[in-house]
């Protein structure tokens, strides 16, 4: 009897040194951040990515975001999967050839309006707000301190003329605000400041999270468009913002390189043509793939 009980001790207590050798190694992982870019409806392809963080399990121990960045941002760090967040923009936009706000532009009827809120003469075409109520219903939080990832959202302040990071209080007007490309969305005004697109100055907000993540995964959707001898009044404007975006995004990498660096290569949609989800998505699976590969390499998966 005594070899029995010295017997099932010596298993329980390896069984034990196992379980907390596991749980050391847990606690050694090293801590993964985020980043979110902005891109207009090239945005998308952040699903495929956070596909991948779901599929390995990885949680990131922050999340930034930038512009369609900070949408995506919030929905997932708010508790949202992958696949739910792609199932709201399926409800959301369809799969059809209108093409969202760019048909509104063009004074096409299209079966969003019913999203829209003209707003001629306030500084923008279109505001927010009713976007942002659809965000709120995923969200079902309304402060960041709410959030199961702690997230930064990034906004430009256009008084002062630089950066804005949110990551306490109202989510819904921070995301708004960041969001809110000039010409086209209404200017945010948040105490005395009026904001406007994270992408002015950080279209890639990956800088953010240094300081508080060991690894620091940056994903680029600015995107690229050929061109053609046909080009429009809002492709001139659009292209040459995302110019920008691209210079103010190499300047920051020449001082600093995220650990891993996600470009994914988002061709031939235009900025608002949310509609082409399918077409994102399916150009984003050869990044999101990459990314799987470096995630397992880095964390030794």
């Amino acid at each position: 009897m005594k070899m029995d009980i010295r017997y099932t001790r010596d298993i329980v207590l390896f069984a034990f040194l196992i379980l907390s050798a596991q749980a050391l190694q847990a606690d050694e992982r090293p801590t993964v951040g985020l980043a979110l870019g902005g891109g207009g409806a090239n945005g998308l392809a952040h699903i495929a990515i956070l596909e991948v963080f779901d599929e390995l399990e990885v949680r990131p121990e922050m999340i930034s975001g930038t512009s369609i960045g900070a949408i995506i941002g919030a929905l997932y760090a708010s508790g949202n999967t992958a696949g739910e967040i792609r199932d709201l923009v399926d409800e959301i936009v369809g799969q059809d050839s209108d093409s969202w706000i760019g048909r509104f532009i063009d004074r096409r009827i299209f079966r969003w309006i019913s999203l829209l809120d003209p707003s001629m003469g306030e500084g923008g075409l279109i505001r927010g707000d009713r976007l942002i109520s659809l965000l709120d219903d995923a969200l079902e939080v309304d402060t960041f301190e709410e959030l199961d990832i702690p997230l930064r959202v990034i906004a430009t302040d256009l008084r002062k003329r630089e950066q804005v990071v949110f990551d306490s209080g109202d989510l819904s007007s921070a995301v708004l605000a960041s969001i809110a490309i000039p010409g086209v969305f209404t200017p945010v005004i948040i105490g005395d400041r009026v904001l406007v697109d994270g992408g002015l100055v950080n279209p890639v907000p990956f800088d953010v999270l240094f300081d508080n993540c060991d690894i620091v995964v940056a994903v680029n959707v600015i995107g690229i468009r050929d061109l053609d001898d046909d080009i429009s009044f809002m492709d001139t404007t659009f292209i040459s913002a995302k110019i920008a975006q691209e210079s103010i995004l190499r300047g920051k990498r020449a001082l600093r390189e995220p650990d891993i660096f996600i470009d994914t290569g988002i061709n031939g949609v235009q900025v608002m043509q949310f509609n082409k989800f399918d077409s994102i998505y399916k150009q984003a699976r050869p990044a999101a793939d990459q990314l799987r590969q470096q995630l397992i390499d880095k964390l030794g998966l």
